[in-house]
């Protein structure tokens, strides 16, 4: 079954009966009134195809079906596309990093945020969590206490109650107190997978470390919860390894015009100097950027990807202002370099971002606990 990102929390939060979702995947109703939704950020489709000796209690489970995420395929886009059911064009979230429209310049790096940001100026609409919350469902967020405070967890996850935990024992403990309430949802997330790719690479030795943990640790989960939880297990991005780095400016004319670099090293946001604002200019950037990177990247100007509804078919005036005016998405095995930064980007061996079916495609995986 082919699913999209955006479908998956509605579909499960009808079934627990909110009145306000739909049943896009047809789940039907909750089993026992208590749903788990386990995200491993970094966990691509490919994952589950190349990686079950590493994991072979996940790769038990039932494969519900190949989940499209939307572009750019990462955490503060696609977590935002799953909690509010919406596209990037809708909820605002366009990227792990954006310029923050009329600010001279600043960037607003959402994972880590900005005071000065209002988050639910910035992601205004409603979370599934805030609209189950308030038909007296019973949501939970469990994961690392260093998230609960901050900007994105109030942009994104704004309705549940946050349960802070730092290892396996206590997520565990917390998600199974949350699930004996009823009707209850927990989202439970983990981040060392995607850190392990990032440092070292998918299939590296850490990475595979990472994945044989999240096993375990998922394996310890299913004996303590309570009977009858149906548990759904899904992320927000796969990962590539990469080989060809190529510095914006370095070497080449991709400065040229250019005042902001956002996005991130497979997705870029750029943002051209002021006496660039015009679809002409714009187009002018874009081509010698699509000149010098030939098939190494897909070259955009606003105009083309609000047409071609690169971030969805629905797009907010906010999106729109937010948007880089040329976007560059890096193809085959190559990344984008900021100069500023490309020492920090250039050492990380796995990257996503991109659109390419390794980054953008995730698994769906289901069982009901007996």
């Amino acid at each position: 079954m082919n699913v999209h990102l955006s479908q998956i929390t509605p579909s499960i939060f009808s079934a627990l009966g909110l009145s306000t979702a739909q049943d896009l995947l047809s789940v039907g109703p909750s089993p026992f009134g208590r749903e788990l939704l386990f995200l491993i950020d970094g966990f691509g489709a490919d994952v589950i195809n190349n990686y079950s000796d590493a994991m072979p209690t996940i790769s038990r489970l039932t494969k519900f079906g190949t989940v499209k995420t939307s572009f750019p395929s990462t955490t503060a886009t696609s977590l935002a596309t799953l909690t509010t059911g919406t596209l990037p064009g809708a909820h605002g979230m366009l990227g792990y990093t954006v310029q923050v429209p009329r600010s001279g310049g600043r960037i607003l790096n959402a994972l880590k945020w900005d005071e000065r940001v209002d988050p639910v100026n910035w992601q205004p609409v409603p979370t599934l969590f805030e609209r189950a919350a308030a038909e007296n469902i019973n949501v939970t967020h469990v994961a690392a206490k260093r998230y609960e405070n901050t900007g994105f967890t109030r942009a994104v996850f704004r309705g549940a109650k946050y349960k802070g935990a730092n290892v396996s024992t206590d997520l565990i403990a917390e998600t199974r107190a949350a699930l004996k309430e009823t009707p209850s949802f927990v989202y439970l997330y983990v981040n060392d997978l995607d850190a392990a790719g990032h440092s070292d690479g998918v299939g590296s030795e850490k990475w595979l470390a990472a994945l044989s943990m999240i096993d375990q640790m998922f394996a310890n989960l299913m004996k303590e919860l309570p009977q009858g939880v149906r548990i759904w297990l899904t992320s927000d991005h796969g990962m590539i390894n990469v080989d060809e780095k190529i510095v914006i400016g370095q070497d080449n004319p991709l400065l040229n015009g250019v005042a902001v670099i956002g996005g991130e090293p497979r997705a870029r946001h750029i943002y051209l100097n002021s006496e660039l604002d015009s679809p002409g200019a714009r187009l002018e950037v874009a081509a010698t950027w699509q000149e010098f990177l030939g098939n190494r990247a897909t070259v955009l100007t606003r105009e083309n990807a609000i047409t071609q509804n690169l971030f969805g078919a629905q797009i907010s005036a906010d999106a729109i202002d937010r948007m880089g005016e040329v976007i560059a998405i890096a193809q085959n095995n190559v990344v984008l370099l900021d100069p500023a930064r490309s020492e920090k980007e250039g050492a990380m061996v796995g990257h996503h971002g991109g659109d390419s079916e390794i980054e953008s495609q995730v698994g769906l995986l289901t069982t009901t606990l007996n």
